[in-house]
């Protein structure tokens, strides 16, 4: 897995031949944010050696490094899923190549159901906790030592630092925003009634199938992490709205504006 890591890690820095600032990961129908950024070098996840790729429509299949409000960045413009069928190790596998190649900053987005009372569909939530209900841990097996520890600190799983950076951006441009905690479930199936119901009970305001993983894997290695969801469904008890992929993805475009400032806030602000 190391030399793996190592090899692709090398064939991306010869590609791009510098470190970027952030590295951004696009959810579901939240491609649009790619636009923003001045391309300097795009790579399709195929020719990238040992990479995945996705089979989910709404998601790219690209790695863009380019240029947004002045920063460098490296956009994952698509992500892996554990419903896929990939094992907790390729999906997260980008993120460790990610840290070899020295991005310290990681921004992850979603598309997520809202159980929170106070959501609509189309609602920004920043995430400030997760509660992780994938069945498959990203750590489980023999640790990596040089990747980071055995047990990792997860009292800070959203660095504290950009979460604020964001909110006073928001509140100094009246972009409305949420904060919140996010529960990870495996997928692909959208959750029922009574699930949406034990996801609110064991205390999370929004739900989703990815995200979680990523930010553990980002956290073992020490990396800085800030993340949001784009409510794009509700679900509850009393709720018997009913919801598809397109409809989540024609949710995401609602909210795409905000996202964007949102994101572009924290890379010109951190």
């Amino acid at each position: 897995m190391l030399e793996k890591i190592k090899e692709t890690a090398s064939f991306i820095l010869d590609k791009i031949k510098d470190q970027p600032d952030f590295a951004i990961v696009l959810g579901s129908g939240l491609g649009a944010l790619k636009d923003e950024v001045q391309e300097l070098e795009v790579l399709e996840y195929h020719d990238i050696p040992n990479f995945p790729t996705t089979t989910v429509v709404g998601h790219g299949g690209k790695l863009i490094f380019g240029l947004l409000e002045g920063k460098k960045v490296l956009m994952m413009s698509g992500r892996f899923h554990y419903y896929e069928g990939h094992s907790m190790d390729t999906i997260t596998f980008p993120f460790r190549v990610f840290k070899l190649l020295g991005i310290q900053n990681l921004i992850v987005s979603n598309a997520s159901g809202g159980v929170n009372s106070k959501f609509k569909v189309g609602d920004v939530m920043l995430i400030k906790d997760h509660i992780n209900m994938m069945p498959e841990h990203p750590l489980r097996g023999k640790n990596i030592d040089e990747l980071g520890p055995r047990f990792v600190d997860m009292s800070e799983p959203y660095n504290r630092k950009m979460l604020s950076t964001v909110e006073n951006f928001a509140q100094e441009n009246k972009i409305p925003y949420h904060v919140g905690t996010y529960l990870a479930l495996q997928g692909p199936t959208f959750e029922t009634p009574a699930e949406y119901g034990m996801v609110k009970a064991m205390g999370a305001d929004a739900v989703g199938m990815s995200t979680v993983p990523e930010v553990i894997v980002a956290k073992h290695q020490g990396m800085d992490c800030f993340g949001l969801s784009v409510i794009t469904d509700l679900g509850g008890p009393d709720i018997a709205y009913t919801v598809s992929h397109d409809e989540v993805l024609q949710a995401a475009n609602t909210a795409m504006p905000n996202v964007i400032k949102l994101v572009k806030g924290l890379v010109k602000n951190y």
